[in-house]
């Protein structure tokens, strides 16, 4: 294991990417990095008028965002992250400059405010993509029960989910990316397909199986 390695989970809204990077990094005994939802002054305004508030909710996110990754590859610490920087870009300020909620004019902007910002940044060794149809991810996102989304449409993910199938196969050009189908995984209580789709992360990594053993041992408790 290199010191500060750097596995992302990236992945559509309510796909779960913050349970496994929880299970994760308690797994491994790495630092987990979590998305900045809860603490976003403008998603409810975002989901309540996405024309006008789409700039200014993707400026915060990648202003927080890159301070949490410069933080992360500065450090000698292994880490999982929630949701990469990238997906700021390629997925979230795209998916919404071609639905016109975010202006030509902005999108240019935000476009090289985050080239000039990435250009300094170290990719992750591994990105780990979670994919979903949309009916799953709808389950989730009732399930969790977050008021500001409850009125997402199917349509918005449905075009987040596209957006995702075409960078994830130009981020495999520049880094290791693994895909996992998760329709019929249940991360929460089912033990077996945590315990699955876990060494499948870890194999992607190389750890040696004693480091493995003791990871597992933890988790088990």
């Amino acid at each position: 294991m290199q010191p500060g390695q750097f596995v992302a989970l990236a992945g559509n809204i309510g796909v779960g990417k913050t349970h496994l990077t929880t299970l994760l990094a308690n797994h491994l005994g790495w630092r987990a990095y979590y998305e900045p939802v809860i603490d976003n002054p403008y998603l409810t305004n975002f989901y309540e008028d996405m024309d006008r508030w789409s700039f200014h909710l993707q400026v915060f996110f990648l202003s927080k965002r890159f301070e949490i990754h410069r933080g992360m590859v500065g450090s000698d610490e292994p880490c999982i992250q929630d949701r990469t920087i990238y997906e700021d870009k390629e997925i979230f300020a795209t998916t919404l400059h071609r639905q016109g909620n975010m202006s030509d004019r902005d999108f240019e902007n935000y476009t090289a405010l985050f080239d000039s910002m990435t250009s300094f940044l170290r990719k992750p060794d591994l990105v780990v993509y979670l994919r979903a149809d949309i009916g799953t991810l709808m389950d989730r996102i009732r399930c969790r029960g977050r008021d500001c989304e409850r009125d997402i449409s199917p349509a918005y993910l449905e075009a987040l989910n596209q957006a995702y199938e075409e960078w994830s196969e130009r981020a495999s050009l520049e880094t290791r990316v693994i895909t996992i189908e998760t329709d019929s995984l249940n991360l929460i209580s089912d033990d077996s397909a945590i315990r699955g789709v876990l060494d499948m992360i870890v194999a992607q990594l190389g750890i040696r199986p004693s480091t493995r053993e003791a990871a597992t041992a933890a988790l088990v408790g």
